[in-house]
C-alpha cells in the first residue's frame, strides 16, 4: 500500500517531495530526490539521518517511483530495522563524552548548571538543571559548546605547527561529512566529534588543517595530516568502526515510521 500527496501534473511528473509506503502494519516516509541526469530510481537508507530517500530523474514519473519503492518495501523496513537503537537525551540516558560513558541526571536543585562529574564509585555524569521539557535541548547545546572548544583548541595547536590560522571555525551536525575545508579557508565540523575519543577529534583536526595547505587528498595531503597526527590510521579505523553509531545519540526512535496500523 502507498499513499501518495498531491497529484501528478500533465506532464506525469509533481512538485511533492515525499511519500508514505505502508508495509506490515507501519508506515514509512520516503524522501523524493529529483535530480539531473539520473537515468533509473535508486533508493537509500541514510544511517544519520534514519531515514529513506528515492532518487529519481529529473522528469520521471511519480507512478514508476510508487511502483519502484512498493515492490522494495520489504527492503526498506528491514534497513530501518537495521539502524542503530535510537538514544535520545533523556534523563538516565548513557551517552559518550570524548569517549567515555556518561550518565545523564537530571537534578532540579541545580538550577542553571550543567557539568560533568565522577561519582565516588566512578561512575561518570552529566549533570542537567533545567525544566524536563527542556533537558535534550539543554545537552544538546552543552555538547556542541564542548565541541567547538576542543575542536578551536585543536584547530589552533594544529595551525601554530604550520606558521598560520584559519580563517573560520563552524560546528554544525553534518551528516554526509566530519568535517571540510572551503576554498577560503574555513572549516568546518560535526559537533558529534565531542563524543568521540580525544584522538579521533584531533585527527580530524589536523585533517582539515592540512587542507589549508593541499585542497586534496595527495601523497602530500597525508604526509602533512601524519605528521600534525601521528595517530591518522588508528582515528581512520575508530571512525570506520564506530563512527556511523554516532549518529543515534539526541534523536527520537523510529522518526521514520510514522503510524503503527493496528
Amino acid at each position: 500500500m502507498l499513499r501518495l500527496f498531491r497529484r501528478e501534473t500533465s506532464s506525469g511528473t509533481s512538485a511533492q517531495d515525499h511519500l508514505d509506503i505502508a508495509h506490515e502494519g507501519a508506515v514509512y516516509r520516503v524522501s523524493l530526490r529529483r535530480v539531473t541526469g539520473a537515468r533509473r530510481y535508486t533508493l537509500r537508507v541514510r544511517n544519520a539521518t534514519r531515514d529513506v530517500v528515492i532518487t529519481m530523474p529529473k522528469r520521471g514519473s511519480l507512478t514508476a517511483a510508487q511502483d519502484f519503492a512498493q515492490r522494495h518495501a520489504a527492503w526498506i523496513a528491514a534497513r530501518l530495522h537495521r539502524l542503530p537503537v535510537a538514544v535520545p537525551f533523556r534523563a538516565g540516558a548513557i551517552i559518550p563524552v570524548r569517549g567515555l560513558d556518561h550518565e545523564i541526571v537530571h537534578r532540579n536543585e541545580l538550577r542553571g548548571r550543567i557539568e560533568l562529574a565522577v561519582s565516588e564509585t566512578g561512575a561518570r555524569k552529566l549533570i542537567v538543571s533545567c525544566d524536563e521539557d527542556h533537558l535534550s535541548r539543554r545537552v544538546h547545546d552543552f555538547l556542541k559548546r564542548e565541541a567547538r572548544t576542543d575542536l578551536e583548541s585543536a584547530v589552533r595547536k594544529h595551525t601554530g605547527s604550520l606558521g598560520f590560522s584559519a580563517r573560520r571555525i563552524t560546528v554544525r551536525d553534518t551528516t554526509s561529512r566530519w568535517g571540510s575545508c572551503s576554498a577560503t579557508g574555513a572549516l568546518n565540523f560535526s559537533w558529534r566529534l565531542i563524543m568521540s575519543p580525544e584522538f579521533v577529534l584531533d585527527y580530524l583536526a589536523a585533517h582539515e588543517v592540512a587542507h589549508l595547505v593541499h585542497m586534496n587528498h595527495s601523497d602530500a595531503f597525508w604526509t602533512v595530516t601524519r605528521t600534525l597526527a601521528p595517530h591518522t590510521e588508528r582515528a581512520e579505523a575508530w571512525l570506520h568502526a564506530h563512527g556511523a553509531s554516532l549518529h543515534r545519540f539526541g534523536v527520537e526512535p523510529d522518526q521514520s515510521v510514522l503510524v503503527k496500523v493496528r
